[in-house]
């Protein structure tokens, strides 16, 4: 596995993903590819390399860098659009993700930084994700042409459930939970094989959450961007969780959004450990399951340790 580089083997199609749309990819030397599963600090990410890339502009850091990425992976887009967007961009270029890497083309000249967290956190900050769609905002993923299988489903009243769901259930056949939306586990895992690589970067939330500073200088080296004498205390204010939600509920002003209660919703609290009082033992022990079966022991390790 040392001298080998990831290959495309999967196709990641359902009510929200095309993994195709990455064929219309063009690589520049130095992209940066922002890899997460769901609710694991992509927005977080995003915005610290948003501000690395544009130190010096003016008034950076009142500004939300993150907007500059470009997603297009998700079908209610216009694949044409990003694509422009993306062609058309002078700055170094950055990219979110969802896809596992079996999913997407790998490139030695772009750099990838895969974000990861406690699957049990991810389903606790999942929970209030899917479970404050607005209405109507489902009919209208659903009712998207061209859908490759089963509409996604209403969110079930019971978090109970949609947990048994979720660590039970994979939405693809190669997958064995992550229902109704992609593998979790799945997604880390397939990174963590190539974490030796020189252009791969993993990053824990947890570390994020304890040692902001640290993280950032770890990120801004791996990109080899130099921080200055005082570019790490003003990142490390502009990317706070507070400071971002208020630059979010700022920036929204109004415009439509598939959560109640917009961006306030979006940017919920960002913390830790809320499953201990609400996940009981036997569904714990569910969990327990499938991380022995998805994950390899190191990376569980990983994936659960607490700062």
């Amino acid at each position: 596995m040392s001298h080998q580089l990831p290959t495309l083997t999967r196709t990641y199609q359902n009510h929200s993903l095309d993994s195709t749309r990455w064929n219309c990819y063009q690589p520049r030397s130095g992209d940066v590819v922002v890899s997460t599963s769901l609710k694991s600090g992509t927005t977080w990410m995003l915005e610290i390399v948003g501000q690395l890339i544009f130190r010096g502009a003016p008034e950076v850091v009142e500004l939300q860098p993150r907007n500059a990425s470009v997603w297009f992976e998700p079908r209610w887009t216009s694949l044409d659009e990003r694509i422009g967007k993306l062609e058309a961009q002078q700055h170094r270029r950055f990219i979110k993700s969802h896809l596992a890497v079996d999913g997407m083309p790998f490139f030695p000249q772009v750099r990838y930084i895969v974000v990861a967290r406690d699957a049990r956190d991810v389903f606790m900050s999942l929970w209030n994700h899917h479970s404050n769609y607005v209405p109507g905002f489902l009919d209208k993923l659903n009712s998207i042409p061209e859908r490759v299988g089963d509409p996604m489903p209403a969110c079930p009243q019971d978090i109970h459930e949609f947990w048994r769901d979720w660590i039970t259930r994979g939405w693809f056949p190669w997958e064995s939970e992550g229902y109704p939306y992609w593998g979790n586990l799945h997604h880390t895992q397939s990174w963590w094989l190539y974490r030796h690589l020189p252009n791969v970067l993993f990053v824990h939330y947890n570390d994020l959450l304890g040692d902001l500073g640290g993280e950032i200088e770890r990120v801004a080296d791996f990109l080899n961007i130099p921080l200055g004498e005082d570019g790490l205390p003003e990142i490390v204010q502009a990317v706070n969780f507070d400071a971002m939600r208020e630059r979010a509920v700022k920036d929204e002003d109004g415009k439509p959004s598939a959560f109640t209660d917009g961006a306030k919703t979006f940017f919920f609290k960002g913390t830790n450990d809320r499953w201990r009082d609400v996940l009981s033992a036997e569904e714990l022990a569910m969990y327990e399951e499938k991380a022995a079966q998805v994950l390899t022991p190191d990376c569980r390790a990983w994936l659960e340790h607490r700062p």
